[in-house]
Protein backbone atom coordinates (compact mmCIF):
# COMPACT_ATOMS: atom_id res chain seq x y z
CA UNK A 1 0.00 0.00 0.00
CA UNK A 2 2.69 2.26 1.24
CA UNK A 3 4.73 1.45 -1.99
CA UNK A 4 1.55 2.50 -3.96
CA UNK A 5 1.30 5.93 -2.27
CA UNK A 6 4.75 6.52 -2.81
CA UNK A 7 4.79 6.03 -6.79
CA UNK A 8 1.24 8.05 -7.29
CA UNK A 9 3.05 10.91 -5.46
CA UNK A 10 6.07 10.48 -7.42
CA UNK A 11 4.09 9.95 -10.95
CA UNK A 12 2.00 13.52 -10.05
CA UNK A 13 5.37 15.30 -9.15
CA UNK A 14 7.15 13.76 -12.14
CA UNK A 15 4.15 15.31 -14.49
CA UNK A 16 3.57 18.43 -12.71
CA UNK A 17 7.59 18.98 -13.84
CA UNK A 18 6.13 19.45 -17.38
CA UNK A 19 3.08 21.82 -16.48
CA UNK A 20 4.07 25.76 -16.62
CA UNK A 21 0.61 27.57 -15.34
CA UNK A 22 0.28 30.80 -17.35
CA UNK A 23 1.51 33.93 -15.40
CA UNK A 24 -1.48 36.22 -14.22
CA UNK A 25 -2.30 38.70 -16.69
CA UNK A 26 -0.80 41.95 -16.38
CA UNK A 27 -2.84 44.93 -18.15
CA UNK A 28 0.11 47.62 -19.86
CA UNK A 29 -0.02 50.60 -20.68
CA UNK A 30 -0.51 51.37 -24.56
CA UNK A 31 3.08 53.01 -25.50
CA UNK A 32 2.37 56.76 -26.83
CA UNK A 33 2.84 56.97 -31.13
CA UNK A 34 5.97 58.36 -31.72
CA UNK A 35 4.17 60.80 -34.22
CA UNK A 36 1.12 62.72 -33.52
CA UNK A 37 -2.04 60.96 -34.95
CA UNK A 38 -4.69 63.14 -35.46
CA UNK A 39 -5.36 66.79 -35.69
CA UNK A 40 -2.22 68.53 -34.77
CA UNK A 41 -2.03 72.28 -33.51
CA UNK A 42 0.39 74.35 -32.17
CA UNK A 43 0.01 76.70 -28.52
CA UNK A 44 2.87 78.53 -27.69
CA UNK A 45 3.28 80.07 -23.90
CA UNK A 46 4.96 83.40 -24.41
CA UNK A 47 5.45 84.24 -20.63
CA UNK A 48 6.23 80.44 -19.74
CA UNK A 49 8.75 80.08 -22.95
CA UNK A 50 7.19 76.68 -23.86
CA UNK A 51 5.58 75.05 -27.04
CA UNK A 52 3.14 72.59 -26.78
CA UNK A 53 2.07 70.18 -29.41
CA UNK A 54 -1.61 69.70 -29.55
CA UNK A 55 -3.54 66.57 -31.08
CA UNK A 56 -7.19 66.16 -31.34
CA UNK A 57 -7.33 69.25 -28.91
CA UNK A 58 -5.14 67.33 -26.55
CA UNK A 59 -1.51 67.75 -24.94
CA UNK A 60 0.57 65.60 -27.15
CA UNK A 61 4.38 67.06 -26.60
CA UNK A 62 6.14 70.27 -24.40
CA UNK A 63 9.06 71.78 -26.16
CA UNK A 64 11.38 74.99 -24.18
CA UNK A 65 11.41 78.02 -26.31
CA UNK A 66 13.20 81.49 -26.73
CA UNK A 67 10.59 84.62 -27.44
CA UNK A 68 11.06 87.71 -27.81
CA UNK A 69 12.68 90.29 -25.52
CA UNK A 70 9.78 93.05 -24.06
CA UNK A 71 11.31 95.37 -26.33
CA UNK A 72 10.84 93.00 -29.44
CA UNK A 73 7.99 91.23 -28.12
CA UNK A 74 6.72 87.51 -29.69
CA UNK A 75 3.14 88.12 -31.33
CA UNK A 76 0.31 87.56 -29.64
CA UNK A 77 -2.91 86.00 -31.41
CA UNK A 78 -3.63 83.07 -33.71
CA UNK A 79 -1.57 82.34 -36.65
CA UNK A 80 -0.78 79.51 -39.16
CA UNK A 81 2.43 78.09 -40.83
CA UNK A 82 2.83 79.44 -44.19
CA UNK A 83 6.20 78.49 -45.25
CA UNK A 84 8.59 75.61 -44.29
CA UNK A 85 12.30 75.29 -45.01
CA UNK A 86 16.11 74.89 -44.05
CA UNK A 87 17.48 78.15 -43.85
CA UNK A 88 20.68 77.08 -41.93
CA UNK A 89 22.96 79.75 -39.93
CA UNK A 90 21.57 81.89 -37.40
CA UNK A 91 18.08 80.15 -37.83
CA UNK A 92 19.50 76.41 -37.31
CA UNK A 93 18.15 73.44 -39.21
CA UNK A 94 14.14 73.93 -39.96
CA UNK A 95 12.12 77.53 -40.26
CA UNK A 96 8.40 77.39 -40.27
CA UNK A 97 7.06 80.76 -40.93
CA UNK A 98 3.96 82.32 -39.07
CA UNK A 99 1.27 84.41 -40.86
CA UNK A 100 2.05 87.78 -39.08
CA UNK A 101 1.01 90.49 -41.22
CA UNK A 102 2.93 93.21 -39.85
CA UNK A 103 6.15 91.19 -40.20
CA UNK A 104 8.87 88.39 -40.71
CA UNK A 105 8.18 85.61 -37.57
CA UNK A 106 8.69 82.22 -37.19
CA UNK A 107 9.51 78.92 -35.16
CA UNK A 108 12.93 78.00 -35.69
CA UNK A 109 15.83 76.06 -34.22
CA UNK A 110 19.03 78.02 -33.11
CA UNK A 111 23.02 77.80 -33.11
CA UNK A 112 22.87 79.90 -29.39
CA UNK A 113 21.39 76.65 -27.49
CA UNK A 114 21.82 78.65 -24.17
CA UNK A 115 19.58 81.03 -24.94
CA UNK A 116 16.47 78.38 -25.00
CA UNK A 117 14.15 79.38 -21.79
CA UNK A 118 14.58 83.22 -22.39
CA UNK A 119 13.78 85.75 -23.72
CA UNK A 120 15.99 86.76 -25.97
CA UNK A 121 14.86 87.20 -30.09
CA UNK A 122 13.95 89.92 -31.89
CA UNK A 123 10.14 88.23 -31.37
CA UNK A 124 10.39 84.59 -33.23
CA UNK A 125 9.97 81.22 -31.56
CA UNK A 126 13.94 79.70 -31.02
CA UNK A 127 13.60 75.84 -30.45
CA UNK A 128 16.73 73.41 -29.91
CA UNK A 129 17.63 72.00 -33.21
CA UNK A 130 16.98 68.44 -32.35
CA UNK A 131 13.28 69.62 -31.20
CA UNK A 132 12.63 71.44 -34.37
CA UNK A 133 12.89 68.97 -36.91
CA UNK A 134 10.87 66.46 -35.06
CA UNK A 135 7.97 69.08 -34.92
CA UNK A 136 8.96 69.84 -38.51
CA UNK A 137 8.21 66.68 -39.43
CA UNK A 138 4.80 66.81 -37.35
CA UNK A 139 2.94 70.16 -39.07
CA UNK A 140 2.32 71.52 -42.26
CA UNK A 141 1.49 74.12 -44.20
CA UNK A 142 -1.89 75.57 -42.52
CA UNK A 143 -1.21 74.38 -39.18
CA UNK A 144 -2.32 76.69 -36.45
CA UNK A 145 -0.16 78.20 -33.95
CA UNK A 146 -1.73 80.09 -31.13
CA UNK A 147 0.43 82.26 -29.28
CA UNK A 148 -0.31 83.08 -25.77
CA UNK A 149 0.38 85.88 -23.66
CA UNK A 150 -0.12 87.07 -20.06
CA UNK A 151 -3.83 88.00 -19.05
CA UNK A 152 -3.24 91.47 -20.75
CA UNK A 153 -3.47 89.72 -24.75
CA UNK A 154 -1.65 91.70 -26.85
CA UNK A 155 -0.26 94.34 -24.01
CA UNK A 156 1.48 91.30 -22.10
CA UNK A 157 4.58 93.28 -22.94
CA UNK A 158 3.58 96.49 -21.80
CA UNK A 159 1.72 99.35 -22.94
CA UNK A 160 3.89 101.67 -25.70
CA UNK A 161 3.08 104.89 -27.21
CA UNK A 162 2.11 104.17 -30.90
CA UNK A 163 3.10 106.35 -33.57
CA UNK A 164 3.23 106.13 -37.26
CA UNK A 165 5.56 102.70 -38.04
CA UNK A 166 4.71 101.48 -35.05
CA UNK A 167 3.72 97.50 -35.85
CA UNK A 168 2.53 94.60 -33.66
CA UNK A 169 0.09 93.14 -31.45
CA UNK A 170 -1.49 96.51 -29.66
CA UNK A 171 -1.78 98.49 -33.00
CA UNK A 172 -3.62 95.27 -34.28
CA UNK A 173 -5.79 95.70 -31.23
CA UNK A 174 -6.14 99.31 -31.66
CA UNK A 175 -7.35 99.13 -35.07
CA UNK A 176 -10.13 96.65 -33.65
CA UNK A 177 -11.04 99.07 -31.00
CA UNK A 178 -11.27 102.05 -33.59
CA UNK A 179 -13.60 99.99 -35.97
CA UNK A 180 -15.93 98.97 -32.83
CA UNK A 181 -15.97 102.61 -32.39
CA UNK A 182 -16.88 103.48 -36.14
CA UNK A 183 -13.55 105.54 -36.88
CA UNK A 184 -11.73 102.34 -38.77
CA UNK A 185 -12.17 100.47 -41.66
CA UNK A 186 -9.08 99.07 -43.09
CA UNK A 187 -7.59 95.91 -42.54
CA UNK A 188 -6.12 94.98 -39.12
CA UNK A 189 -2.53 94.36 -39.96
CA UNK A 190 -1.01 95.27 -37.21
CA UNK A 191 0.91 98.34 -39.01
CA UNK A 192 0.15 101.87 -37.89
CA UNK A 193 0.16 103.38 -41.65
CA UNK A 194 -1.67 106.81 -41.98
CA UNK A 195 -4.78 105.13 -41.83
CA UNK A 196 -4.80 104.70 -38.66
CA UNK A 197 -2.84 107.68 -37.50
CA UNK A 198 -5.85 109.27 -39.19
CA UNK A 199 -8.35 107.27 -37.31
CA UNK A 200 -6.42 107.78 -33.94
CA UNK A 201 -6.66 111.26 -34.96
CA UNK A 202 -10.90 111.66 -35.38
CA UNK A 203 -11.31 109.37 -32.05
CA UNK A 204 -9.01 111.59 -30.07
CA UNK A 205 -10.72 114.89 -31.59
CA UNK A 206 -14.40 113.03 -30.80
CA UNK A 207 -13.36 112.42 -27.23
CA UNK A 208 -12.41 116.11 -26.25
CA UNK A 209 -8.47 114.81 -26.50
CA UNK A 210 -5.77 116.36 -28.27
CA UNK A 211 -5.40 115.22 -31.65
CA UNK A 212 -2.05 113.62 -32.16
CA UNK A 213 -2.73 110.75 -33.73
CA UNK A 214 -0.36 108.97 -31.28
CA UNK A 215 -1.94 106.69 -29.09
CA UNK A 216 -0.82 107.54 -25.46
CA UNK A 217 -2.06 106.79 -22.03
CA UNK A 218 -5.61 108.61 -21.94
CA UNK A 219 -6.04 107.07 -25.75
CA UNK A 220 -5.27 103.77 -24.58
CA UNK A 221 -8.03 105.03 -21.68
CA UNK A 222 -10.42 106.50 -24.00
CA UNK A 223 -10.18 102.95 -25.91
CA UNK A 224 -11.14 101.39 -23.16
CA UNK A 225 -7.64 99.54 -22.93
CA UNK A 226 -6.14 99.25 -19.67
CA UNK A 227 -3.94 96.96 -17.39
CA UNK A 228 -5.37 94.02 -15.87
CA UNK A 229 -4.78 94.62 -11.85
Amino acid sequence: MRKSIRVIAFMIIFLMSFYSPSPAYQPTSPKPPDKPQGDVSIVIYALERKLVVMVDGKPFKTFPVAVGTFDTPTPIGLFRITEKSKWGEGFGTRWMRLSVPWGTYGIHGTNKPHSIGSFASHGCIRMHNRHVEQLYDWVKVGTKVYIVGGVDGPFTFGFRTLVEGSRGSDVMEVQKRLANHGFYNGSFDGIYGSGTREAVKAFQKAKGLKATGIVDEATYKALGICRFE
